[in-house]
């Protein structure tokens, strides 16, 4: 640019201006000295070694320290939270889901077993209870244990041997007082090849609550649950030679009251006759060997 031309509109006053370079600034080498150097050594090097402004020492390698994985659950700390079984074994089961029975065990040992559980390891199934341990047993109505149904009679063919089989809703009830009120029990007689006729009750079976107590509550409740169970396994109606059992009488009677057309319960589903054909039956009716 000409310094004596006057600048233009579009003309930069600056153009003709000598740019500045930076100057390179000089710094000088930093060193790293090994780990474990002193103070005293570093400054020795820095000394003897002036073309270096500075030196650093390196850091020791971090080494990882073997550690063991605690457990969530401890003794001492189950011991101080829950003093009782009871409370253990509540916890346990908000926790878990598993019931445990530890009422009477030793101290130690319940705890311990309650540890072993809430940290996932293996407890042996005597430990292991029933029910919920929120309920408390006293405050349940007791329940009368279920009758054990009579043996089969040994008479009775097997029951692979079966020709026809009859299912009733109607037969009246054992219970006096089921039976005045009119209840029918589930009925089930079989005819055997043989000839034998069984039956078999199989309810239904319903609780009867027996006696009036008040709990700590103040409720009245029943003192105790019993099953009215006329379940009577099977039994002989008709023996294989015709011969009748007392009750197979009686049931035989009932039966014959209930009309079917012109004829009976008994006779049209129970003590029916059978003719069994096959083939060589139907080839030759008179070849006794087949």
């Amino acid at each position: 640019m000409n310094k004596n031309q006057p600048p233009g509109d579009n003309a930069n006053i600056w153009d003709d201006v000598p740019k500045e370079t930076p100057k390179k600034k000089t710094t000088k080498a930093e060193v790293t000295l090994p780990a474990g150097t002193t103070k005293e050594q570093a400054r020795d090097f820095l000394e003897s070694n002036p073309g270096h402004e500075s030196v650093s020492v390196a850091r020791p390698a971090a080494t990882a320290t073997p550690t063991t994985a605690s457990p969530e659950y401890d003794i001492e700390g189950l011991m101080t939270d829950f003093p009782t079984a009871t409370d253990l074994e509540r916890f346990v089961f908000d926790e878990t889901g598993v019931v445990l029975s530890l009422k009477g065990r030793a101290n130690k040992l319940k705890y311990q077993v309650a540890m072993d559980v809430l940290n996932g390891e293996p407890v042996d199934p005597k430990f292991v209870g029933e029910g919920n341990p929120y309920l408390d047993r006293a405050d349940l109505v007791p329940e009368e244990p279920m009758k054990a149904l009579p043996p089969r009679d040994p008479e009775i063919p097997h029951r692979d041997e079966i020709q026809n089989e009859f299912f009733t809703a109607f037969v009246p009830h054992s219970d006096p007082d089921y039976h005045a009120r009119g209840v029918k029990m589930h009925c089930t007689f079989r005819k055997y090849k043989n000839g034998c006729i069984t039956y078999e009750v199989l309810g239904p079976i319903e609780p009867k609550p027996y006696g009036e107590k008040i709990d700590k509550f103040g409720r009245m409740r029943p003192e105790i649950i019993k099953w009215t169970d006329p379940r009577t396994g099977e039994q002989i109606v008709q023996r294989e030679d015709g011969s009748m059992t007392p009750v197979g009488r009686r049931l035989k009677a009932m039966m014959q009251t209930l009309k079917y057309n012109d004829s009976n319960q008994w006779l049209k589903y129970i003590d029916r006759d059978f003719v069994s054909l096959d083939q060589r039956a139907a080839a030759n009716p008179w070849d006794l060997q087949s």
